[in-house]
């Protein structure tokens, strides 16, 4: 009997402009679970932190309140945390760090447990990235703020994703 294998679904989409990136992050953000990893691939400039920022803002606070925080890189801090519902989203820049073990020092763990986690540069990571994650690759698009954002995702985002192309068939085109 044959191994079972990953059940995978990439969608891709074209992102015109910044807001077009903030949008796709205001539609997955809702998906997002407790546990969930989301892992930004891209150059620098290509629209990661803009997507980060978009999707932290696109969750409510517990207990209610304004949404709208300042989300800025953490290329300095390496790490930030937001506390929304439906847990707190850790949002990880890894641009600067060398050694993947270093991940820990930040609250890796933690995040992984309790929180959603966006990372930038998750490459840095190595074999510490978590198989059962969401990959969003973004690249440039010809000239100007045009980005191609390709979402891959193990465990339960390709029914995620499949879900979210059938609320909005315009997203992209889903390739097995």
């Amino acid at each position: 009997m044959a191994a079972p294998q990953r059940q995978s679904a990439a969608l891709e989409i074209y992102l015109p402009d910044e807001a077009a990136t903030a949008a796709l992050a205001q539609r997955l953000a809702p998906l997002a679970r407790r546990g969930d990893v989301i892992a930004l691939y891209g150059d620098l400039g290509s629209g990661k932190t803009s997507f980060a920022r978009a999707f932290v803002n696109a969750l409510p606070r517990p207990g209610g309140g304004a949404t709208e925080e300042e989300v800025p890189s953490p290329t300095f801090t390496l790490a930030q945390v937001y506390e929304r519902a439906p847990a707190p989203v850790w949002h990880f820049d890894l641009y600067r760090v060398t050694r993947a073990a270093e991940i820990y020092e930040l609250g890796f763990e933690e995040a992984l447990a309790e929180g959603i986690a966006l990372i930038e540069w998750p490459e840095r990571l190595g074999g510490l990235l978590p198989p059962e994650r969401l990959a969003i690759r973004f690249a440039f698009a010809g000239g100007g703020a045009a980005r191609r954002a390709t979402l891959d995702g193990g465990g339960t985002w390709p029914a995620r994703l499949r879900s979210l192309q059938e609320r909005d068939p315009a997203l992209g085109e889903t390739h097995a």
